[in-house]
């Protein structure tokens, strides 16, 4: 028998497995109307999810990681930003070749 904690971390586990559907769809999605119903299904998802997942922390049915500190944050955001420096440099050389 599945108990309370079961059922919603498996719901929780759902909800984002369809999260990530709705990525995947809305990012192929090239009806600009049916792209606009997928955003809104995973905007309900997304608050769907962020909903359970504060009941499931009141009721100890998951601990979230600890906050990140700032220093952490910082480096997080310079490796991206440096990624994106990246990328937008490849592109600008593939450009240039064709």
């Amino acid at each position: 028998m599945m108990t309370e904690k079961d059922m919603v971390n498996d719901y929780l586990s759902s909800l984002k497995s369809s999260l990530t559907g709705y990525a995947n769809v809305i990012s192929e999605c090239s009806n600009p109307e049916l792209r606009r119903t997928f955003q809104q299904m995973r905007d309900a998802d997304e608050q769907r999810q962020q909903r359970l997942a504060q009941y499931a922390i009141q009721k100890g049915y998951y601990q979230p990681a600890a906050p990140a500190q700032p220093n952490q944050i910082q480096q997080v955001y310079s490796q991206l930003q440096g990624g994106q420096q990246q990328q937008q440099g490849m592109q600008n050389n593939q450009g240039m070749r064709m």
